[in-house]
């Protein structure tokens, strides 16, 4: 059970969290402040922002937990999202910077119009409010089950925490905790994996052994030999054969860094295009790192209780919670606990609040009021947005199973319309009627949402993994007949 090193440790980390918030909260005189940080984030802390904001309390959680109960498998997505980083670092930054945006859908303003400027930050407020609500239970699950607290008093707890430190610090509060956070997830997991091989009887050997007969160190699933007679339903339903995970690692990757702005946020922070394209192609190392970290910890825990009684668990979720609380010493108990609870401090809110002032508020709702107060907006849009995200936390809460695929599934419906219509506006110089965009992106979200709603029924035989590819597809054909036919419809002068 937790004693009061473990409490010290974990009261000292939300310390210096609010403290870095309130440190910064003199800084913020106008929205330039609150959401770019003036362009004057330190490339190396921007790198771990973005690493911190890209692993989550997902990676510490549910990682571990699908390598106890699968595989590594997910590391094939690693490679494909590897190669999306390098291809969003040279193709979308530069236009990005170009523009000098406040919110990256301001490009999709200079390239189309406000119609696929607003639609696509309304896409982002679903997509992102959605995956950080699932990313937000994952780790209440945790903490509820290391602390014996009720869960939905502590997704409270760490909705308000969250609240108070980025609407008083704004993004330069976020990087730099996120900085934190970066650091105590990557020391804390690998003193855990450490002090969890010295607990097995063989050590490495066993777990090589133990979890490799298992088939719990697959990496690489070749899936079906062409020609078989399984082969099309087998690509179109397994989302872990190696080159269906590699493609659609590199689209869906391309969509979550390149059309996120939680995610490209830190990398606007920095003062220049070179110093962002180099954060973003950097940070593939320590996403590898984590990566390893943690799938070994999925690997040791699988191969301890082969060896000792396995605990009968209410979620796969709950295994690395469970081994912290029941098998670890104090002090490092508390690292662990610290690291977790930090990884559901979740920064969205600072992202969602510049979509929403910049993209929406300022120019549609407000025009021509004083930086004091889209200032005062944006912290109120901080708090908004932190009750929305507790509540769909609550909601996930009930959901069963590996909340991993959760957050993947529900990122498929939407991100193929905003990547597809990013593409548009990067890869051609045509002018692509605003409208056009718009329909485009509704019905492949729509359509992506009905093929994930069937497929989850067994209804119909569909990878939720094909989703994104799916969605980028036919937004960017879509958008393209409708602004064909527009101009065919609309009469000619004279």
């Amino acid at each position: 059970m937790l004693t009061w090193p473990d409490y010290a440790v974990l009261i000292g980390s939300l310390i210096v969290l609010l403290a870095i918030g309130a440190r910064f909260a003199r800084e913020q005189r106008d929205t330039v402040d609150f959401f770019l940080a003036r362009r004057q984030v330190p490339w190396w802390a921007a790198c771990l922002s973005f690493l911190a904001t890209e692993v989550s309390a997902v990676t510490i959680i549910s990682v571990p937990a699908t390598a106890y109960s699968e595989n590594w498998e997910y590391a094939q997505f690693f490679v494909g999202s590897s190669l999306a980083k390098l291809a969003v670092a040279f193709l979308f930054i530069p236009a990005f910077y170009r523009h000098n945006v406040t919110t990256i859908y301001e490009f999709l303003l200079h390239r189309f119009g406000q119609a696929s400027q607003v639609t696509a930050s309304i896409f982002f407020f679903i997509t992102r409010l959605a995956g950080s609500g699932v990313r937000l239970t994952v780790t209440a699950v945790a903490v509820a089950h290391l602390l014996g607290w009720s869960l939905l008093p502590t997704i409270a707890i760490f909705v308000v925490v969250s609240i108070v430190y980025i609407a008083t610090g704004g993004v330069k509060a976020i990087v730099w905790t996120n900085v934190f956070q970066a650091l105590m997830f990557l020391g804390a997991g690998a003193l855990t994996l450490g002090y969890l091989v010295t607990q097995i009887d063989g050590g490495l050997g066993a777990i090589v052994q133990v979890a490799g007969a298992a088939g719990r160190l697959n990496v690489v699933n070749w899936g079906p030999a062409p020609g078989a007679s399984d082969f099309w339903r087998r690509i179109l339903s397994d989302p872990n054969i190696v080159w269906v995970a590699l493609l659609n690692g590199f689209i869906g990757s391309m969509a979550a860094f390149g059309t996120d702005h939680d995610l490209m946020q830190r990398l606007l922070t920095v003062e220049t295009r070179r110093e962002s394209q180099r954060t973003l192609a950097l940070t593939p190392i320590g996403t590898l790192l984590t990566l390893v970290i943690y799938l070994g910890l999925g690997a040791g825990l699988y191969t301890f209780y082969a060896q000792h009684p396995a605990p009968t668990l209410a979620r796969t979720d709950e295994i690395l919670p469970h081994f912290v609380r029941e098998a670890m010493p104090g002090l490092l108990r508390g690292l662990m606990l610290s690291a977790i609870v930090l990884a559901s401090i979740d920064s969205p809110l600072g992202s969602l609040s510049a979509s929403f002032v910049t993209d929406v508020y300022r120019p549609l709702l407000a025009r021509g009021r004083s930086e004091r107060h889209y200032l005062r907006v944006s912290r109120l849009a901080v708090l908004a947005f932190g009750i929305v995200l507790g509540l769909l936390a609550g909601a996930f809460s009930l959901v069963t199973g590996q909340m991993l695929w959760v957050v993947f599934k529900v990122a498929g419906v939407t991100f193929g319309s905003l990547l597809g219509v990013f593409l548009l506006g990067l890869l051609t110089t045509r002018r692509v009627a605003d409208g056009a965009n718009v329909a485009a992106m509704i019905v492949m979200a729509v359509m992506n949402l009905t093929l994930l709603v069937l497929s989850e029924m067994k209804v119909l035989t569909f990878g939720w993994s094909w989703l994104v590819v799916l969605g980028t597809i036919g937004t960017m054909l879509l958008a393209l007949i409708f602004s064909a036919a527009a101009r065919r419809g609309s009469p000619r002068p004279g």
